[in-house]
């Protein structure tokens, strides 16, 4: 844990991302690092477990991270969340809270309660494949 924070800090100083960092170890060796490249990329999708989980399967040359833990120095978003799942990482184990982003302006609950609802009532998802080929 210690090292993802220590990454999370090193990279916020340096410019080059938000405050986390991520770290994916297997058999007890760190075999891919992330740290929040949003800004420094202008890549959505650039958060630190998902850089890292990037890196580790680069590095183990597989998409399926099974026998590896994630350590990263917040709890993961939702989309870091389903990253983390389709890769199937054993276990993770992370240090701030949700809340404890949201304090720092780095806020998800949005996506959570978006992500609550059924697809009718989402302010983004309007209809479904089927009901577009029905119209047609």
């Amino acid at each position: 844990m210690s090292a993802a924070i220590r990454l999370s800090l090193q990279k916020m100083r340096e410019n080059q991302g938000g405050p986390f960092g991520a770290i994916v170890v297997c058999d007890g060796k760190v075999v891919g690092r992330g740290w929040n490249r949003v800004t420094a990329s202008n890549d959505p999708t650039a958060h630190a477990e998902v850089t890292a989980i990037r890196a580790a399967c680069q590095k183990l040359k597989t998409f399926q991270l099974a026998k590896c833990e994630l350590y990263t120095s917040c709890e993961p978003c939702p989309m870091c969340l389903a990253a983390i799942y389709w890769a199937r990482l054993r276990v993770v184990y992370y240090g701030n809270t949700r809340k404890d982003a949201a304090a720092i302006e780095f806020d998800d609950d949005f996506i959570y309660r978006e992500l609550r609802l059924q697809n009718g009532g989402k302010s983004l998802i309007k209809s479904g494949i089927s009901s577009f080929l029905n119209s047609t």
